[in-house]
C-alpha cells in the first residue's frame, strides 16, 4: 500500500474514481502503491472481486481508501438485498445494481443499506457506456438511449437511490429530469491523447464536469500511465483549476 497512507482514514474529496480493472494481485498491488487515497477513490469490479475477494476490500477500505464496489447486482429483490447487505458490510464507500431490475428490486436494495450499520452510497447503471442504439433495438428497446436512460434514472430516483451511472454525456439531463442533488457516476471518461477502448459514449474531464458530472470512473489512461500520480494531479487541475493540488 502507499505509505503516505496512514492507520487513520484521510478525507477524500477527490472527484476520481480509478477503475482497478487488472486480471491479478500483483498489478493491482504496484499500482496501488503508486497512489494516494487524497487523491482518488478506487473501482473495484466484478473480474478483480472474483479474483481478490471481499478480504481485499476491506484492506482498501482499512488503509483509507473510498471504495466502489462496482458489481451491478441484478437479481430477484431479496437477492440484491442480502448482496446489498453483505456490500455495506464491507465498509465499502458506493455499492450499485441495475436500474433494470426494477421498482421492487431497487426498493429492496434501498432497505438494505437503510438498516445497514455502515450505508454507502447507493446507485444504479442505466444504459451501460458501451451500449449504443442499435445494441438497444436488440434486446427489444426501441425509443433510443437518452429516453431509456432517463427512464431508469427517474425509476432509480423514485426508489430512493443516491444517483445513477451514466455517461457524462447524459449528467446534465439526468439532473434535470430528477434532482441536482441526484449524483451522476461517470464512466468513459478519456483524455485528449487517449484511445476509446471498449467505450462508445465518452467525454474529457473538464467537460464531463461542467457537463453536471459529480464523479469521474477513469481507468486505463491512469492505470497504464508510467507516473499514475502525474495524471490524477493533471486531471485534478483540469477540472478545478483554482485548487492546489
Amino acid at each position: 500500500m502507499n505509505p503516505l497512507v496512514s492507520d487513520t482514514a484521510i478525507p477524500n474529496n477527490s472527484p476520481i474514481i480509478v477503475a482497478l480493472d487488472f486480471s491479478n494481485i500483483a498489478d493491482t498491488h504496484n499500482l496501488i502503491a503508486k497512489l494516494d487515497p487524497r487523491m482518488c477513490k478506487l473501482k473495484i469490479g466484478k473480474e478483480l472481486f472474483t479474483i481478490a475477494g471481499p478480504k481485499f476490500v476491506e484492506q482498501l477500505v482499512v488503509s483509507g481508501y473510498d471504495v466502489f464496489l462496482d458489481l451491478k447486482f441484478h437479481d430477484i429483490p431479496n437477492t440484491v438485498y442480502g448482496a446489498c447487505k453483505a456490500a455495506a458490510n464491507l465498509g465499502v464507500w458506493m455499492v450499485n445494481v441495475h436500474a433494470s431490475g426494477g421498482a421492487k428490486m431497487l426498493s429492496e436494495a434501498r432497505r438494505a443499506i437503510d438498516e445497514s450499520a455502515h450505508k454507502p452510497l447507493l446507485i444504479a447503471v442505466t444504459v451501460l457506456t458501451s451500449m449504443n442504439e442499435a445494441d438497444l433495438k436488440q434486446i427489444g428497446i426501441l425509443d433510443g438511449v437518452d429516453a431509456q436512460i432517463k427512464r431508469l434514472a427517474k425509476l432509480s430516483y423514485d426508489n430512493g437511490l443516491d444517483g445513477v451511472v451514466c455517461s457524462a454525456l447524459e449528467a446534465k439531463m439526468i439532473k434535470e429530469c430528477t434532482n441536482s442533488n441526484f449524483l451522476t457516476i461517470t464512466p468513459g471518461i478519456r483524455l485528449a491523447n487517449s484511445a476509446k477502448d471498449d467505450q462508445t459514449r465518452i467525454m474529457s474531464p473538464k467537460a464531463a464536469i461542467e457537463n453536471g458530472a459529480d464523479y469521474l470512473v477513469i481507468g486505463r489512461p491512469i492505470t497504464d500511465a508510467v507516473d499514475p500520480t502525474a495524471i490524477l494531479v493533471e486531471i485534478l487541475q483540469t477540472c478545478h483549476p483554482r485548487e492546489q493540488i
